[in-house]
């Protein structure tokens, strides 16, 4: 095409005619970076009030562009805003309209400032925006997961090493297993909003600006707590978007875990679990079918955040200094991991509050009478013998025993090594009281695991502002 007839691009001084359809098609950002508009409008906001404070433009332009940018808010928020085809971005579409809206001194708004400043600005204010919205999600899972640990008692179930039957441990233990690993996402999360609270408006394209501009105060008008060292540094970098998706790769990935428990769990063969009929699908051609949905979208989503990842990291991995746009390809993967995360950690927490356990089959499981082999051990090492040596002789009766010659506790009982007080460890019910060192999985441990987990959980409400 010519010249765009519903309006110019940012550049078209510098050229002679219009972009081609095709440029503007494979180009346009959007339809996925409209949703920064309320980031892009906070961040113009600050630049236009720093623009007056250094008498770039007066008080009554001040005004005007801002009533604006009041008003474009206002479009946006009610979803009356008209976009043309010539807005690219939701960066030109503002500017456009408050041009429309302002007249000259609209066109006063990106005095001292570039799309590239302006774009490392408002992203970093979406993360600040988003990425808490995240955190406060996994508190919340975090809170149904205490909730069910709570509720579950004495319960125990077999822990597993290798998907092998292993130790017993308590449900409650299992449970807050998951707890803890969302506390160290939640963790990095605040430490990627640490990092990522510094603003780049006033770096312009890549080199500052000649004008009179005030990046300090717009840093603190926007509620930053640092401002950038380096102009080519402020608009080249995003580590800060490589550090969220990763945490949201990361969160990915413990989520997955948690799916592919409960597919397990929920499945005939373990029998563990049954979920909820509003958490659960059927199938169109199996009436006897409650299939685990959420938690295989839980597992099978985790590649998608890990693609994100790996696809942005390769985006970065060989861009020079300074603003390139290849960097236009940051946005789809961080909006794309938020979206899927907090859709996955709220269909989780549903799906897990609503689930019944039945405690039966799990302890039925955990009472097989090999996942005492360790407490046997462990009873010979109390009474001088080496654990190698004590391992053998456990290990030898666990092989007696599935040979047929007999059961453990019979083996033991025999055995004068061992005898009739060694035989009780084998009894249902005897494995998980034996787990008493801090953070193990009995009933004598779980007191203060749950209080340590519940002292978390307040240091996390406070940090996210959560009451």
């Amino acid at each position: 095409m010519s010249e765009n007839e519903t309006g110019s691009t940012l550049w078209h001084g510098r050229f002679e005619g219009g972009p081609a359809d095709s440029l503007m098609a494979y180009t346009v950002s959007l339809p996925y970076d409209r949703q920064m508009w309320p980031d892009d409008i906070a961040g113009s906001r600050a630049h236009v009030r720093g623009l007056a404070r250094t008498s770039l433009i007066s008080g009554d332009e001040r005004d005007a562009i801002l009533a604006a940018l009041d008003r474009v808010a206002d479009e946006l928020e009610s979803d009356s805003f008209i976009f043309v085809e010539s807005d690219e971005d939701i960066h030109t579409a503002v500017e456009r309209r408050v041009t429309e809206l302002a007249g000259p001194a609209g066109g006063k708004l990106h005095t001292a400032r570039s799309r590239n400043d302006q774009v490392a600005t408002d992203l970093r204010l979406w993360c600040k925006r988003q990425l808490p919205q995240v955190a406060v999600a996994l508190l919340m899972l975090q809170e149904v997961f205490l909730e069910r640990a709570v509720e579950a008692g004495d319960t125990y179930l077999p822990g597993y090493t290798h998907l092998q039957r292993a130790q017993p441990v308590l449900l409650a233990h299992h449970l807050l297993a998951h707890g803890w690993a969302v506390a160290r996402d939640i963790d990095r999360l605040a430490d990627t909003l640490r990092r990522l609270d510094v603003s780049p408006l006033g770096a312009g394209a890549l080199a500052g600006s000649s004008l009179p501009i005030d990046p300090e105060g717009t840093a603190a008008d926007l509620g930053f707590a640092g401002v950038f060292d380096n102009s080519l540094d402020a608009v080249s970098d995003r580590d800060f978007v490589a550090e969220a998706v990763f945490d949201l790769a990361l969160i990915g990935v413990h989520l997955s875990r948690i799916g592919e428990e409960w597919v397990a769990w929920t499945s005939g063969e373990f029998g563990f679990a049954r979920l909820d009929d509003a958490y659960a699908t059927g199938s169109s051609m199996l009436p006897q079918k409650k299939n685990p949905d959420i938690a295989e979208l839980a597992r099978g989503k985790s590649g998608r955040l890990i693609g994100n990842l790996t696809g942005l990291l390769a985006t970065l991995k060989g861009l020079p200094m300074a603003y390139n746009r290849d960097l236009q390809e940051d946005k789809e993967p961080l909006f794309d991991s938020v979206s899927q995360v907090m859709l996955a950690v709220s269909a989780l927490s549903g799906m897990i509050a609503t689930a019944t356990f039945d405690t039966e089959a799990m302890q039925s499981a955990a009472d097989e009478e090999t996942t005492a082999a360790t407490d046997l051990a462990e009873y010979l090492v109390r009474a001088g013998v080496p654990f190698r040596d004590a391992h053998a002789i456990v290990g030898a009766h666990v092989r007696a025993t599935l040979a047929g010659e007999g059961t453990l506790r019979e083996l033991v009982a025999a055995d004068e090594r061992l005898g009739p007080d060694a035989a009780t460890l084998v009894a249902p019910g005897a494995g998980v009281r034996q787990r008493t060192s801090r953070g193990g999985a009995g009933p004598v441990a779980l007191p203060d695991q749950l209080a340590r987990y519940r002292d978390m959980l307040t240091r996390e409400r406070d940090l996210l502002g959560v009451g």
